[in-house]
């Protein structure tokens, strides 16, 4: 039985960035007819839409179409969720982990769905600061928890590549909403994050 791989992409992006990666390659001194690059275009032109899907994917109704009641108010970590994501400036990657916690308010959401908020937000193009704020801005809106935190660890190739090169760098940026403004309620927090509980 033959292999099928089944992905969908906008036909009209499609064309238009391979387009475009065709000269890209052209003005770097390559030869876009070489054998090896024939349909390296669209290969890219794909790879660039998948990894900037989050823009056509909507973080309220995600973790809206898996709300729940409960009359809990304790605190609900999920914890080393992997992150991938473009920076906006030079268009390299960042790689790294979200932590997320937030503290119910008569409502909690599936935990699958705080993972897919990461997503939503890192496929795109991006700037860590901003994408701490954004993951924690959705669960604020779309639960109304009385608190929430964000902290994303992430390494940053255009500082390990290219630029300044610094290899072992990690940026670690946190947003703290609610009770997570207090001290104790977020010494917590970080307490668990960095803790082996497992």
């Amino acid at each position: 039985m033959a292999y099928l791989k089944k992905e969908e992409y906008d036909e009209q992006a499609t064309l238009g960035l391979a387009e475009n990666y065709k000269q890209v390659l052209g003005l770097l001194g390559e030869d876009p007819e070489r054998e090896g690059l024939l349909k390296t275009p669209e290969r890219v032109a794909k790879a660039m839409q998948y990894l900037t899907q989050g823009y056509h994917m909507n973080a309220i109704d995600i973790i809206n179409s898996a709300k729940f009641h409960e009359n809990v108010s304790e605190m609900v970590i999920v914890k080393d969720i992997e992150l991938y994501s473009m920076c906006e400036h030079h268009m390299l990657p960042f790689i790294g982990k979200a932590h997320i916690a937030y503290i119910p308010n008569g409502w909690i959401t599936g935990l699958s769905k705080l993972a897919r908020v990461v997503d939503v937000y890192s496929r795109r193009l991006q700037v860590q600061e901003r994408l701490t704020v954004q993951i924690m801005d959705a669960i604020r809106e779309s639960l109304n928890p009385l608190g929430v935190a964000v902290v994303i660890e992430a390494k940053h190739l255009c500082m390990m590549m290219r630029g300044v090169q610094k290899q072992n760098s990690v940026t670690t940026t946190s947003a703290f909403f609610g009770e997570f403004e207090k001290d104790k309620t977020r010494s917590e927090f970080l307490k668990l994050i960095t803790a082996n509980l497992i």
